[in-house]
């Protein structure tokens, strides 16, 4: 097949032992990052399987109206970027793992870093040394504060077992069922979404992004935090009401922020509001980004393309278009 590889940033995908798994197919992989339509129709053109990665790139309908010889979509996790109704009326399959039970090792590690960057200063600290200056703050420690996960998902329970061995005390706020399984794994639940925010020191968030989380937390939640707490998101920009976060933070509730992730991705205006403030730790959404992590996904990601090559296609978002891509794969330019 002709696979395309999207946003490998760093030329990394094929230097993974998975990529091998592609031998014999021919592949093109694109490193910078591109949204016209007009160049990825060009680029796309003769692409009969597309990968992914994550978010990067907004595969729609006009665009997918261009791609003809397109029959497979290759990823990893939620699709909110992918229009699966033009694909499914295009007859292009879309294969996307859930990976269930599987954590993002790479975020929870990364949101555990931003924590400790954030409440200790690190990065202004080190600016700071790096200028001649010698400790330009009092930052806090983590023992014996309280630690609230939004979202006891698969990366909230990794996050909230590290906070535990930091010696936190771990509060949860999310959906009743992940309530109770938060409880019965020994942490508490706050008593409502204002106490959540209310009364933790640093709240994580961790929750996908569907309709039903979109601005899940409000300016008003935020309003409701301590002025020494800090709010963490590695997730998605888009749990937070838009703009409501910067605002926040002018106002002093929260007093620190630690972020991963942004309204519109990729940042490359220095003049980005959350970038002017010194008390926000920012870093270009690596949560996922190591090369452990990329393995683990890019195997996922190959074997379904390996699988659909082989016309037994898997993790299928959109199953009602199967018989007609096999054909259109099997028949060929």
């Amino acid at each position: 097949m002709k696979i395309a590889i999207l946003d490998d940033y760093h030329d990394t995908i094929r230097t993974l032992p998975c990529f091998g798994s592609l031998a014999g197919h021919d592949v093109t992989i694109w490193t910078d990052h591109v949204q016209d339509d007009d160049v990825l129709a060009a680029r796309l053109q003769d692409t009969e399987a597309l990968v992914l990665i994550r978010e990067r790139t907004k595969i729609r309908a006009p665009l997918l109206e261009r791609l003809p010889k397109l029959v497979l979509i290759s990823q990893r996790s939620v699709y909110p970027h992918i229009d699966i109704a033009a694909c499914t009326r295009l007859d292009i399959v879309v294969s996307s793992s859930q990976h269930p039970g599987v954590p993002s090792w790479a975020a929870a590690e990364l949101t555990w870093g931003l924590v400790l960057a954030a409440v200790r200063q690190i990065p202004q600290q080190m600016a700071a040394l790096k200028a001649g200056k010698w400790q330009i703050g009092v930052g806090h420690s983590l023992h014996g504060k309280t630690l609230g996960i939004y979202g006891y998902g698969r990366i909230g329970r990794v996050v909230a077992s590290y906070g535990r061995a930091f010696g936190m005390k771990v509060a949860v706020w999310a959906r009743e069922a992940a309530r109770a399984r938060a409880r019965a794994e020994g942490y508490e639940c706050a008593p409502g979404k204002a106490a959540f925010f209310a009364e933790c020191d640093v709240v994580s968030l961790h929750m996908r992004l569907v309709e039903a989380t979109r601005g899940i937390v409000t300016a008003a939640d935020l309003a409701l935090m301590k002025p020494t707490a800090l709010l963490v998101n590695t997730s998605r920009a888009a749990l937070i009401e838009p703009g409501a976060l910067v605002e926040a933070l002018r106002a002093g509730r929260p007093g620190l922020a630690a972020v991963d992730v942004y309204e519109e991705e990729p940042v490359r205006d220095a003049a980005h509001p959350l970038l002017s403030m010194e008390n926000v730790v920012c870093t270009p959404h690596i949560g996922y980004v190591s090369h452990d992590e990329y393995e683990v996904q890019f195997a996922e990601i190959f074997a379904q393309i390996t699988a659909f090559a082989a016309g037994t296609p898997i993790n299928v978002v959109n199953p009602e278009v199967l018989a007609a891509a096999i054909r259109r794969a099997a028949a060929g330019p």
